[in-house]
């Protein structure tokens, strides 16, 4: 990876309020499209997916039941009154509602966690490269042309998930100043001989190209306490949305959006979980829009370390848990299911007494991405992206068949 800041641009391109929300990309020359959102600090799955069809649901849940949901997606779950966007999704046949989700994982720490997420074992300690960036050799596209992407240094750190032996680019806003036209031109003059960083300046130039027109008008999200954090990830996803779309531009993009400890005051129909899910909805929404026809192509995962505790604590609010609710949308999804082998919430049923129980590898949903959509062969799944997963059946026909 090149920062920007090495070659001199870093003032050239500024002008963009940092936001917590980033967006790392990697290239393919395929027309499908990836992206993963990672919800750092485990999203509540029964708060986003309610099972109000489940016998123990109300009396477990407490306060944060959600009885008489307005998204009903069956006779068992439903969606938060806040995933209005993802219900549109799902009435489209485009949204895949997976429960009982979970990593390897069986402990509480968040840095384990999403480690373990990131790194694609069984082991948060096994693997110091990520399961995507340990994909991208593999599909074919990225073999034809080589495993080097096309680097864009405008970020933050570069999340474990894209972390390896694969280049990938980067992007994130930043706080330094605007430059002038003026600027730039003796910028690019200073580079005009030096055909490494030339090509380096015009990629980023680019990008920001790209990304400059939605960004410009994000300043509302600004205010005497620091950005609003909703309004921060639907720039991103504005942005990055923009970047898929482009016919040059990168084919997988990583959405990271912090924020969804909710150890106290979660709320249900509303409170501070419910207007995190309604930017979430809007972010994806805009990330929808964005994309324009690439739309058709794209498949987008969302997912989060670990789940909440069923019942409610001491402080309103849930504690670290294990299984949890995933997503995946996009114009190339075989969507309008709910795909769950639903545990059940009675007391008996739960892990540890006290947690939704996992029945479903998340590791079995990303093979079934990486196979359907980008083209990764089933060995390489098994044995480099997901090592020693053998036992781990990928999920099939997540991807709509292409004619």
């Amino acid at each position: 990876m090149i920062n920007r800041r090495a070659f001199v641009y870093g003032a050239a391109l500024g002008g963009m309020a940092t936001m917590l929300p980033r967006c790392l990309f990697a290239r393919t020359d395929s027309d499908a499209r990836f992206v993963l959102v990672i919800l750092r600090g485990a999203l509540d799955g029964l708060a986003a997916v309610p099972a109000y069809g489940d016998g123990s649901y109300a009396s477990k849940r407490g306060e944060l039941a959600i009885t008489a949901p307005q998204y009903k997606l069956d006779g068992t779950f439903a969606l938060n009154p806040a995933l209005e966007h993802l219900h549109e999704r799902y009435q489209a046949q485009e949204l895949i509602v997976f429960h009982a989700v979970a990593s390897p994982y069986r402990e509480r720490s968040h840095f384990d966690g999403q480690d373990l997420l990131e790194n694609g074992t069984a082991d948060a300690t096994r693997a110091h490269d990520g399961w995507l960036n340990r994909a991208l050799p593999a599909m074919p596209a990225t073999r034809t042309r080589g495993s080097e992407q096309v680097a864009l240094a405008l970020a933050q750190n570069v999340p474990l998930v894209l972390r390896g032996a694969a280049r990938v680019n980067s992007w994130a806003p930043s706080r330094l100043p605007q430059a002038d036209s003026d600027t730039l031109q003796r910028i690019t003059d200073l580079y005009a001989d030096d055909q490494y960083f030339a090509s380096r300046l015009q990629a980023a130039l680019a990008a920001d190209e790209v990304a400059a027109a939605q960004m410009q008008g994000d300043t509302q999200g600004m205010g005497k306490g620091g950005r609003d954090p909703l309004k921060a990830l639907g720039a991103v996803t504005s942005a990055a949305g923009k970047f898929l779309a482009a016919a040059a531009g990168p084919r997988i993009a990583v959405i990271e959006a912090s924020g969804w400890d909710t150890h106290a005051n979660q709320g249900a129909e509303n409170g501070q979980l419910a207007n995190r899910l309604r930017g979430l909805d809007a972010g994806l929404e805009t990330l929808r829009t964005a994309l324009g026809p690439a739309w058709r192509h794209t498949a987008i995962l969302v997912v989060t370390e670990f789940g909440r505790t069923v019942a409610v604590n001491g402080t309103r609010g849930t504690d670290h848990g294990t299984a949890t609710s995933a997503f995946l949308l996009g114009g190339a999804v075989a969507g309008g299911r709910v795909i769950a082998d639903w545990p059940g919430l009675a007391t008996s049923a739960l892990y540890q007494g006290r947690d939704l129980r996992p029945t479903l590898d998340l590791r079995a949903i990303c093979k079934g991405i990486l196979a359907a959509h980008l083209g990764v062969p089933q060995g390489a799944l098994e044995e480099k992206v997901f090592p020693e997963s053998r036992g781990v059946r990928m999920v099939e026909g997540l991807i709509r068949s292409v004619a």
